[in-house]
């Protein structure tokens, strides 16, 4: 299961790729927002974030103008591993390297059709298991507990 997220300057998009998914079969979670009602990012995305976190979700998509503030929100929850993409390289090497569990775009900064390919490059795309990959992001987890 997926947790989407956006606020309501990504509104278009998170449907757009809401249809994506359906397409192809794949379960996610909406957790808003519902309109383009001018919106709070933190509202929708830190849910999101926090299914993810949980177990709830397997890995999770949020989206806003730039996806900056979804992507700051998402890391402040524990356990998050979120990248902030605009290109499909860095939605594969975040995968292969870093395990990312939630990914963010934004959706005044890349088109629709990029967008929709990252996201399936970035589902996808399976963590290496490599011992060096699996060392750092140990170490970059482990900040959450200083």
């Amino acid at each position: 299961m997926i947790a989407l997220a956006c606020d309501h300057g990504a509104f278009d998009l998170k449907h757009a790729i809401m249809k994506h998914l359906d397409e192809k079969g794949l379960a996610y979670k909406d957790f808003g927002c519902y309109d383009k009602t001018s919106c709070d990012y933190p509202d929708f995305a830190g849910p999101a974030a926090k299914a993810v976190a949980s177990g709830e979700c397997d890995r999770g998509i949020v989206v806003c103008t730039t996806g900056i503030g979804v992507s700051i929100t998402a890391h402040k929850v524990r356990g998050i591993r979120c990248a902030l993409l605009s290109d499909v390289m860095s939605a594969r090497l975040t995968r292969e390297h870093n395990d990312t569990n939630m990914m963010a775009i934004g959706a005044g900064v890349t088109g629709e059709m990029l967008a929709l390919e990252i996201v399936d490059t970035w589902l996808n795309t399976e963590f290496s298991h490599a011992e060096r990959h699996q060392r750092r992001i140990d170490k970059v987890m482990a900040l959450e507990n200083d």
